[in-house]
């Protein structure tokens, strides 16, 4: 069966936002047809397409033997989740908050307090790495 434009157009926009769910790993394209029950023809013209646009880049790799491409977005959307709890957001002196004023983001302590706490919370979610055994 041959697509048609509209549902090439849909498909090509499927293909983007699953590839964009997989964030900075990628998806192999093998396991993206499958996801969305394309044929590899079918998924490989939306991937060259895509790729065309400059959306995603293909990575070509060997997997279990087999040579195949790794789909990768080229811009990811912003994560906001590092400022959602920033205090200027719902701070009641904000609008008197300046670099010359009483109440200055250079000696706020909710500011303090916000960084130390993200900073924790960054450093508690990565992976404790190995010692090196250089010498």
């Amino acid at each position: 069966m041959k697509l048609n434009e509209a549902q090439i157009e849909d498909i090509t926009g499927k293909v983007f936002r699953t590839i964009i769910s997989n964030g900075k790993d990628g998806i192999l394209q093998s396991e993206l047809w499958k996801e969305l029950d394309l044929t590899s023809r079918d998924g490989s013209r939306v991937a060259i397409r895509l790729e065309k646009r400059s959306l995603i880049r293909r990575e070509k790799i060997l997997e279990s033997g087999r040579w195949t491409y790794k789909l990768f977005a080229v811009k990811l959307p912003v994560d906001t989740t590092s400022i959602e709890q920033a205090p200027c957001l719902t701070c009641p002196v904000e609008h008197m908050c300046s670099l010359e004023g009483s109440y200055s983001p250079t000696s706020c302590n909710l500011i303090e307090d916000w960084l130390i706490n993200s900073f924790d919370n960054s450093n508690s979610n990565k992976k404790p790495q190995k010692p090196s055994t250089k010498k």
